[in-house]
């Protein structure tokens, strides 16, 4: 999964592997290897990929990453923006064009909702001002 997933994101950012190398601080030959599956970045090197690319480490070794990237309208201003996967402790990593399409940024507070009935759960921005009825 991690070969196919550096793959993917050097592609996805139309980098040449020297290119992606040079931003990683590694040699064009590791970054052959690690797409290969010749060999895997240390686990200092998974993070900062990772970082750069606003994903989990966990999405990162153990996700198929083009997966998660599909986006799609439903209908007028209706999205699925893909699947992720619950962590350990419950946490969720939102995609990151889900974030841009709703403006969500570091910090934000977001409201969760759920319907039994209907198995679904919902997130929804909101700021502290417009939940106490300041806004």
């Amino acid at each position: 999964m991690l070969a196919s997933n550096i793959k993917y994101l050097r592609k996805k950012d139309a980098l040449s592997q020297e290119e992606f190398a040079e931003r990683f601080g590694v040699s064009r030959q590791s970054v052959a290897k690690w797409e290969n599956g010749e060999s895997v970045p240390d686990i200092h090197k998974c993070g900062e990929i990772a970082d750069f690319y606003e994903i989990s480490l966990d999405v990162l070794i153990r996700m198929p990453i083009q997966e998660q990237e599909v986006t799609m309208e439903t209908t007028e201003g209706k999205y699925i923006f893909g699947m992720v996967k619950v962590g350990d402790r419950g946490q969720i990593v939102i995609p990151k064009h889900a974030r841009e399409v709703f403006n969500i940024k570091t910090g934000d507070r977001v409201m969760v909702m759920g319907d039994l009935a209907k198995g679904g759960i919902a997130l929804a921005k909101v700021s502290l001002g417009r939940l106490l009825g300041k806004e």
